[in-house]
Order: C-alpha cells, then structure tokens, then sequence
C-alpha cells in the first residue's frame, strides 16, 4: 500500500497542468473565495447580529477565532487534493467503509432540507420588499434561479457570478457598519479573549458556526475545476484561502457592529431564524431611512443566494464524486464534473424535491435526522484532515507538523463539542427533555 501511493504521489508531482506547466499566480478571485461565500448564510448573520446585541463587541475575539478555524479546515482540505491528487471523498473512503455510510445517507437528507432552508432564506427580502408574491413562490423562483445558473454555467462563469455578489455584501454590510458608527476602544478591547457569564456554549458556537458548513470541504473540488491541481499551486492556495476568510472576517465583524451599535439601542429583541434580518430592515428603515433599510436587504439577499449557487455548484460535485466512485468510476470522470450526470442528478434534487416541504411544513423526523447528522460533519471533517495529513496518505513533504497539528486538533475538539451540544438539543425534544 505505501509503494503504491508513492508511486502515485510521484506520477501526480511530476503532471502538468492544463496551463501548459507556466508559473503559479495568484489572482483576487478564486476558489477561496467562493467557499468563503457560500458558507456564510442568513442565519450566520443573525448570529452575529445576536451576538453584538446580548454581549456588544466582547466576543469579537471569537469571530476571529471563527475564521482562524476556517482557514485551518480549507487550507487542509485544498493541501490535501493538491498534495496528493486525490479528492477529499477518496481520502475519506481510505480510512474505511464508515466514512461512506456516513457520508451518503448524510448528503441526501442534507440536500432535501437545505434545498428548501436555502430557496426561503434567499426569498424572505424579496418577499419583504414586493410583497406581490407569497414567501413559497419566491423561494421557488430564486431556485430556479439559481439551478439554471448552475446547470447551464461553467465554473468560471459561477466563480465571477459569486465575486458579484461578495462584493454586493461587502459594500452594503460594511457600508451599513460605517454609518452605525463603531465604537473603536470597545473594540479593540473586544480582541480580549473574555466568555461572558452564562455565554460558554454561545462563544462557542459563534467561533465555530459562522461560515462552516459542507462546502468547506468542496473547496478541493473548486480546486480542480479552476485548474489548480499540482503541489506547484500550493502557496497560491493559501494566499487565496486566506484572504478569502479576512474578506469574510470583515463581514462578519461589520454585522456584529450592527448588532452593537443598531440592534443593542434600539432595544431590539430578534426573531430567531432569517426572520431576525427583518426585524432589523425595520429598524434600519425608522433609523436611517428606506435606501439604508433596502440596502441592507440587498446585502442580505446577495448572502443568501450566493449560499444557494455555492451549494448547488460545489455540493453537487461532492455527490457526483460519491456516487461516482461508488459506481467505480474514477475521479475527475467526466460524469463527476460539473455538468455530468450525477453532478447533474444532485442539482436536480438540491432544486425540485425540497420544493414539497413548503407545502409540508416541517416533517419531524426529517428534521430530526437531519439535525443530528448535521451535527457530526464539523467533528467528521475536522477527525479526517488528521488521518488524512499524518501518515502515509499524504507525501512526507506536504504532512503535518507538530503545530498543524495542535491547530487541527484544537479545531477539531470544539468542533466535537459543538457537534454533541447540536445533538442533545436535536434529540432532547423526543427524549422528553
């Protein structure tokens, strides 16, 4: 076994890319930055916002820890497909036939719920503003929206779609920070690594919840289909995955400055779910008049719908690698691709059968399952970068060292404990707690 990826460890360093072998360079928008998008949501935001109006700018330190934990997951799932070659669901299956029955059950429950959480997020600010149509018809249409988009785009078509709209929440959410005016000497004094009583499992989840989600782990696949699969993009990729989270860290910041400054003195207690954004729309339109409150609501709109392009790009070619291989087909096969046919299948179904549950509601037990093997993918991913990046799955080289290592395994404990408090709260509802 070890010959075996020796060999194929030396056949990947020696390949050259579609460029022709020309020098590495980076450029602004990269995968990075698409997997920094798409896991940062609607209910990212609330949180957020949550947390500047209970606690004002004392857990800005964790918000930064958030994205130093983000940095360390991606970094590890791009060195781990460029090191070796090999996407994140072949590393996986190398660990043993548990990572798979996870996985597969896992990806499909996954994508029925979020398929409809996803098409109702990116609607309730359209919703808001042209009251015209039902909340369910414009969840419908922004998911047809978004699988035209990714069913007839390239990559790079929805690599630049996505930069349009980072761009989009970064000036309106940041613009929005501007205005509200923060308060710089809390700030900084924010930076101060302090929980504030009663507000452990709150910190935690606000380090460890905001932009994490599935599609960390697609960011290998965004990877291969920019180009970038050999070790020689190694530095390029950091460069990207970086500053696609500080970008995102800004963001983040900006609306727990809204959440301090907005939220905290209009006394504002916010709905739970997206419904949160609305609540503060009409606090902004009172405040600062309707082209602030309807700018904010672009922003939010913009978060919101680049999560459903993001997922239903970067997932679905997660799912075609799955079944792909589980149909023995190797990698990079053209039905594992974007635009093959299980990539195709699982847009279909991210799109149309979700569409039941606006007419279902909430089906307990989905969401109960859903909930609970949502609540060990963090850990899972976390758990797997270490196998993967120690040992003989990964060239010496390119593997962990001691401090790689501790991050990992830091990030990979709160993680775990996350996932267990995500756990107990899914199941104490049937356990009658």
């Amino acid at each position: 076994m070890s010959t075996t990826n020796e060999a194929s460890f030396e056949a990947h360093r020696a390949r050259i890319d579609d460029d022709g072998g020309a020098p590495a360079k980076w450029k602004v928008v990269g995968p990075g930055l698409v997997v920094a998008a798409t896991g940062v949501g609607a209910a990212d935001m609330v949180a957020t916002l949550v947390a500047g109006s209970r606690y004002g700018y004392g857990l800005l330190w964790a918000v930064v820890l958030g994205v130093i934990l983000k940095i360390i997951l991606v970094e590890g799932a791009g060195r781990f497909t460029l090191a070796t070659g090999r996407t994140i669901f072949e590393g996986w299956r190398s660990l043993g036939r548990w990572t798979t029955w996870y996985f597969g059950p896992y990806i499909m429950i996954w994508g029925f719920v979020y398929g409809a959480t996803a098409m109702s997020s990116a609607a309730l600010p359209l919703a808001a503003v042209f009251p015209v149509l039902p909340l369910w018809a414009w969840a419908i249409i922004m998911g047809l929206l978004g699988f035209v988009m990714v069913w007839f785009g390239k990559y790079a078509t929805f690599e630049k779609i996505t930069a349009a709209l980072v761009g989009l929440m970064f000036v309106t959410v940041v613009g929005l920070a501007v205005i509200a005016t923060p308060n710089i000497p809390e700030m900084l004094r924010g930076l101060v690594p302090l929980i504030p009583e009663g507000g452990v499992l709150y910190t935690l989840a606000l380090a460890g919840g905001v932009g994490g989600t599935i599609t960390l782990a697609a960011y290998g696949y965004w990877l291969r289909e920019k180009g970038w699969f050999t070790p020689k993009w190694m530095r390029v990729m950091r460069i990207d995955n970086s500053m696609a989270y500080v970008v995102t860290g800004l963001f983040v910041i900006a609306m727990l400055i809204v959440g301090a400054e907005v939220v905290r003195s209009a006394g504002l207690a916010l709905s739970s779910g997206d419904e949160g954004l609305l609540d503060l729309y009409t606090v902004l339109r009172a405040e600062y008049g309707d082209v602030v409150g309807t700018g904010f609501l672009l922003g939010f709109w913009a978060a919101s719908f680049s999560s459903i392009i993001g997922v239903w790009n970067g997932v679905s070619l997660m799912f075609a690698d799955f079944w792909g291989n589980i149909r023995g087909k190797e990698s990079g096969h053209p039905d594992t691709r974007v635009g093959g046919k299980y990539f195709r299948f699982y847009v279909l179904w991210l799109t149309f059968p979700p569409m039941i549950l606006f007419a279902l509601g909430q089906p307990i037990g989905l969401i109960l399952l859903y909930g609970m093997l949502g609540s060990l993918f963090m850990p899972f991913l976390a758990l797997t970068l270490l196998g993967l990046l120690n040992g003989r799955r990964i060239p010496r080289e390119w593997a962990n060292r001691w401090h790689s290592n501790i991050a990992l395994g830091l990030t990979a404990l709160l993680f775990a404990v996350l996932g267990a408090q995500q756990l107990v709260k899914t199941v104490a509802p049937v356990l009658g707690g």
